[in-house]
């Protein structure tokens, strides 16, 4: 028995994604209590050893066209199978088809996975229409939450994105979502502050020396409610 196959073992009967120290602890735990000989070596295995044999165990699936692969997420290790073979997937398991997201909630979700924390009126100062309903719908599938409150007038909460985010993706960290450098430095409209807009105001007024015009008698202006999630 090598500590190679040991791993493979532990990472296919976890069932949640483990780390490299949750595999060493419990190799260490299950040697110390082994009767074998060949067990102490394990007794005082690291981290570190546990990663090397992570790196020749997903080699070795890489290289020999297995239709499984070894997958690092944020939350540790697990096999999955490749994307090659999704269609027999579904066909053997057609009720188990993932709901997918619109295309206002994967924008709703690039902003926050882009620009957290993030408020829902800078979301919506981007976007142009309501979120209300988008970022709820993205919070029941748990892969927004609300990670503060900003120190802004109204202390309005900020939105970021959870553990679940990385490993439904299949990254490990932000860093690793497509072009994050450039995507977070891009310059986006922001929702005006509470005063601003008076300010603002009161600066074109003093400008043109008129007065601000009367009310046309239609309704308000407001934000577009996006009902498309």
């Amino acid at each position: 028995m090598e500590l190679i196959q040991i791993v493979e073992a532990i990472i296919f009967a976890a069932p949640q994604p483990v780390s490299s120290a949750e595999i060493a602890k419990a190799v260490r735990r299950a040697a110390s209590e082994s009767g074998e000989d060949h067990a102490r070596e394990w007794e005082k295995v690291t981290p570190r050893q546990i990663e090397k044999a992570i790196d020749e165990l997903g080699e070795c699936f890489a290289t020999s066209g297995r239709s499984i692969e070894l997958q690092e997420t944020a939350s540790g290790w697990r096999f999955v199978t490749r994307a090659d073979f999704s269609s027999w997937i579904r066909a053997l398991l057609p009720d188990k088809k993932p709901e997918k997201l619109s295309a206002p909630a994967l924008e709703t979700l690039a902003l926050i996975a882009y620009r957290q924390p993030i408020t829902k009126a800078d979301i919506e100062a981007v976007r142009g229409v309501s979120v209300d309903g988008t970022l709820q719908k993205l919070i029941d599938r748990d892969l927004v939450e609300i990670s503060g409150r900003a120190d802004l007038p109204g202390r309005p909460m900020l939105y970021g994105t959870t553990a679940l985010f990385l490993e439904h993706f299949g990254v490990r960290n932000l860093d690793d979502l497509p072009n994050a450098s450039e995507l977070r430095q891009a310059e986006l409209p922001q929702a005006e502050q509470p005063g601003e807009a008076h300010d603002k105001a009161d600066a074109d007024g003093g400008e043109s020396g008129g007065e601000a015009p009367e009310p046309s008698g239609g309704e308000p202006a407001t934000t577009a409610p996006d009902t498309s999630a």
